[in-house]
């Protein structure tokens, strides 16, 4: 077997291996490990090369089904972040989850997810992508409800599930208008007729974009994405900061490349999807300003960066998407494991109100996440800071009101995260689990070390050609416009929040609607669950009970018992009964013989 497929189905294989043969005992976690070290070395291998393999599945009519495996620049790129974050999620895994019962279980889970994810990225045709693409939903599912003895991790669980189905319905329905359009579902085939309207066009698009919203977590979808992390952090920090989330952006930029930018450029699509990334940007940065769940302020972070992520691809800019999306995949997997750190030094505790003074107590883990946190907020010379910036420049260049969106949204991010700094890391112990918090171990260190420094470096050159799709411009420092309001917006979101938290024990900000996330959540609880699902609830109920049981099933077999009962009297072993009955049936004959 050649690189590219075992790249793809050896993480498939130790799956299956863990759950037939190693379900219990200490080799499922590091089998799982070192097949996503394996794939990681693997992705670095075939970095750089430009292949397809396909192989015939089915033929339908003119539908041509293919499994493929398609190498460029941006599949390979791709594949280094996710086999590389993948491999220190692992390491890290191993140390956070060696108490857990179901350890074997959760890498299980862990190798599904690698193949699953692994498949989108490499497929070759939009067939394979979907098919991977609910194998991915399948495998977050697992994931987030491991914990599944939990209702909340159960119901979480459920809620991601759903609300990716609702976006998978409408990616579904744009792959066959797809096919329709171009005549087939080929990356590598696909051309747009002149005959074809933009309308007609841009509604494929934006079905296909449905996909996106859910996989990517934008409004109105976005609401699994911080209620999922009631599942382990290291999940967390693979499909929910670096991999699953950010397939939605890489889907949309691989058919931007197919389609031809060109195409993009004057649908109406393009601008709907530019202003729901812009929104979704903004909004999740604000509910973030007012949540004190460490992992929930890092969910709804990583929400509002996908939307500038989002947002550069509706620009048709999707290169400096991507390039965020590359940087991005570092420091926030660096910010989730420091978080998952955190937690575990203190005995689970994730409100950042009964943290404090943890930079002392765990020195390393304070300085890492110090390092990602920079990177975040865009501090000159870091990853975030590169990306960023071209961002801001293809909203400058395309559209003012998205890019003071993008602006404001660059205030927010450094005060929220500054905020979640100085509560949890500064100052004093504010309760027992904190102030006897302690350093972690070597196996969650390591990774922290690593992505530190690619939370850093990897906007430079030498890291660019891990990159999946890197613009001729990137890493390059220019003072101009964009640069001061870059720092502008970084010296007024960090400084007021030092301001405002420095020495506080407790919010001296409540702003309910933020808090409570401007009731998106409870609207969808408490009209579309109360009144949408359980009326229809009702209604299947209805059908059910009066129509199935009712009158098909139990009209049909009290029929059947009544006719029953009717013969059974017949047959009572009398004779004068049956002697009347003959008699009977001898008069009827001779009736009808003589009068008709």
């Amino acid at each position: 077997m050649n690189l590219p497929w075992l790249l793809l189905f050896l993480p498939l294989a130790v799956a299956v291996i863990n759950q037939l043969a190693l379900r219990r005992g200490p080799l499922a976690p590091w089998l799982s490990t070192a097949s996503a070290i394996a794939t990681l070395v693997i992705s670095l291998r075939l970095l750089g090369q430009s292949s397809t393999f396909n192989i015939d599945w089915a033929t339908i009519g003119d539908l041509h089904l293919q499994i493929g495996i398609k190498l460029d620049q941006l599949s390979t790129g791709m594949m280094t972040v996710v086999t590389g974050v993948g491999a220190l999620v692992h390491i890290f895994s191993l140390s956070y989850m060696k108490d857990d019962a179901a350890k074997n279980r959760y890498f299980t889970g862990l190798s599904l997810f690698m193949f699953s994810m692994t498949g989108i990225v490499l497929s070759s045709n939009f067939i394979m992508t979907f098919i991977f693409w609910e194998l991915v939903g399948l495998s977050s599912y697992l994931l987030i409800g491991h914990w599944y003895h939990k209702d909340s991790a159960a119901d979480a669980a459920k809620k991601a599930f759903l609300c990716n189905r609702v976006g998978d319905f409408g990616f579904m329905i744009g792959i066959l208008m797809l096919w329709g359009i171009t005549g087939t579902l080929a990356f590598d085939e696909m051309t747009v007729p002149a005959e074809i309207s933009a309308g007609v066009l841009s509604a494929a698009v934006l079905c296909i974009f449905c996909g996106a919203v859910g996989k990517s977590a934008q409004l109105p979808l976005h609401v699994w994405l911080p209620d999922a992390m009631e599942g382990p952090t290291p999940v967390s920090a693979l499909i929910h900061a670096a991999t699953m989330v950010a397939a939605g952006v890489y889907m949309l930029f691989r058919l931007q490349l197919s389609l031809g930018f060109e195409v993009f450029e004057g649908l109406q699509a393009s601008a709907v999807i530019a202003w729901t990334g812009g929104i979704t940007a903004l909004v999740a940065a604000l509910m973030a300003v007012q949540q004190d769940d460490i992992k929930r302020v890092l969910a709804y972070s990583t929400l509002s960066q996908l939307g500038y992520m989002v947002m550069a691809v509706g620009l048709v800019s999707g290169e400096a998407g991507m390039f965020h999306l590359f940087t991005h995949a570092w420091f926030k997997a660096l910010l989730f494991l420091g978080s998952g750190a955190v937690i575990h030094a203190c005995h689970h505790e994730q409100n950042i109100w009964k943290m404090g003074g943890l930079l002392r107590k765990m020195p390393l883990t304070g300085i890492t996440f110090f390092l990602g946190f920079a990177a975040l907020i865009a501090v000159p010379f870091t990853s975030g800071f590169f990306s960023k910036e071209l961002i801001l420049h293809a909203a400058h260049e395309k559209q003012a009101a998205l890019f003071w969106i993008a602006a404001i949204v660059a205030v927010l991010t450094p005060f929220y995260m500054t905020r979640l700094f100085i509560v949890a890391f500064l100052g004093k112990p504010r309760s027992e689990n904190s102030d006897h918090a302690h350093e972690v171990g070597p196996l969650m260190l390591l990774p922290l070390i690593l992505l530190s420094v690619l939370a850093v470096g990897a906007g430079y050159g030498f890291a660019h050609k891990l990159a999946p799709a890197v613009p001729e411009h990137a890493g390059e420092f220019h003072v101009n416009f964009l640069f001061w309001v870059s720092v502008t917006a970084l010296v007024v979101g960090t400084g007021f929040a030092l301001l405002l938290y420095t020495g506080k024990d407790k919010d001296p900000l409540s702003v309910p609607v933020l808090k409570n996330r401007f009731y998106i959540d409870g609207f969808y609880d408490n009209f579309i669950v109360r009144y949408f699902q359980d009326s229809l609830a009702a209604i299947v109920h209805f059908l059910d009970e009066l129509i199935i049981n009712g009158l098909l099933v139990g009209g049909i077999s009290r029929s059947a018992v009544s006719v029953g009962n009717l013969f059974r009297k017949v047959q009572s072993g009398q004779l004068q009964g049956y002697a009347f009955a003959i008699g009977i049936g001898a008069a009827l004959v001779v009736y009808f013989t003589v009068f008709f």
